[in-house]
């Protein structure tokens, strides 16, 4: 299952994301500042980070920026939600490494749209890391861990 975290420090913001993403099969977790998301990004471990731009402790700019900077956290999915719509805020946005970004007020269609095309590709690319780290064992001389289409496996098929 997939695990969105919804960074902003409105409340009412948080709520109406929440509302609108309630028919996605998903865990949701929320943030209310820059800092209390990267901390929660740690614990909680999002595939997305629905992320504000104007937050305290940490603008929505300086946490995106951490996130896709540190190896352990950069392949985290960042879509920047923002009243900003400059096109030096867009720039300073993918400056800072977003994934994409939609501006407020929020339109239900295209956050939904814009939330499954992401998590499409974040499982994309967690496929694509597993296929890479499976090559890999192999041309190391490894004998395979797990089985490719099960995860969960050991890669031992006797029953």
């Amino acid at each position: 299952m997939h695990r969105i975290l919804i960074a902003d420090d409105n409340d009412a913001n948080r709520e109406l994301l929440e509302a609108y993403l309630v028919d996605i099969d998903c865990e949701i977790e929320s943030s209310v500042d820059g800092q209390d998301t990267l901390d929660k990004i740690h614990t909680f471990k999002p595939d997305l980070v629905l992320l504000d731009v104007m937050m305290p402790k940490l603008s929505g700019f300086e946490v995106c920026k951490q996130i896709k900077d540190d190896p352990q956290r950069q392949r985290v999915m960042v879509l920047m939600v923002t009243a900003l719509n400059e096109l030096g805020d867009i720039e300073r946005a993918v400056a800072a490494g977003t994934d994409d970004f939609l501006s407020k007020p929020v339109n239900k269609i295209e956050l939904l749209k814009r939330v499954d095309n992401m998590l499409k590709l974040k499982g994309t690319e967690d496929e694509l890391e597993r296929l890479r780290q499976y090559i890999q064992g192999m041309e190391d001389g490894e004998a395979p861990r797990r089985d490719l289409d099960d995860p969960e496996s050991d890669g031992d098929d006797a029953e």
